[in-house]
């Protein structure tokens, strides 16, 4: 089973005591946020 890829979840997983799922949450926030910034950009 997949884990969710939300903005939500990711926080969530930050929380963890496992050091690869906290690093794989924050790629999902870097992600997510790198993704707005340039919705944003483009609609400039």
């Amino acid at each position: 089973m997949t884990e969710k890829q939300d903005l939500s979840s990711a926080y969530r997983r930050l929380k963890s005591p496992n050091s690869k799922t906290r690093d794989r949450a924050l790629k999902i926030i870097k992600e997510i946020k790198r993704k707005k910034k340039n919705k944003e950009l483009n609609s400039l």
